[in-house]
């Protein structure tokens, strides 16, 4: 199962009435309910995910919305935070910078790889908000950009 198929197995059953959902495959076999689900191929340790239950109140950030007068830029998925494409490296952007649309501004390392957080507006950052090595979450703003 590729990574993006099993992002879009976990979306899929946190949107669903689902308590549990199981499914086996080649010898991997991943297993999720609404509290805690374990991940686990032959011979690997377990992998525990933890999918919170949300509130009927409860309001989940879009992958950009606007908020305090600008444009956030949010994590479209779980992973590690960096600031630049390498330790010692110059960061990608930093508060004050003109960006365009498209323009890299971070990167988020999730199961080993590195997936580019780009810009989709086109304007100055005006607050960085993770930190350099951060864990960040889905949907988490990164970036505010006016």
């Amino acid at each position: 199962m590729e990574f993006e198929q099993l992002l879009q197995l976990i979306d899929a059953v946190s949107k669903s009435a689902l308590n549990e959902f199981k499914y086996e495959e080649k010898g991997i076999s991943i297993k999720m309910g609404k509290g805690v689900a374990d991940v686990q191929a032959e011979g690997a340790p377990a992998v525990e995910f933890i999918v919170p239950k949300k509130s009927e109140k409860e309001e989940v950030v879009e992958e950009e919305s606007v908020i305090e007068g600008g444009n956030v830029v949010a994590s479209p998925l779980v992973g590690t935070f960096y600031t630049a494409a390498a330790e010692g490296a110059e960061n990608f952007v930093q508060v004050g910078d003109k960006v365009k649309k498209g323009q890299v501004l971070a990167i988020v390392e999730a199961m080993k790889l590195m997936n580019e957080i780009e810009s989709e507006y086109d304007g100055v950052i005006v607050e960085v908000l993770a930190e350099n090595g951060d864990a960040v979450e889905y949907g988490q703003p990164l970036f505010r950009v006016k």
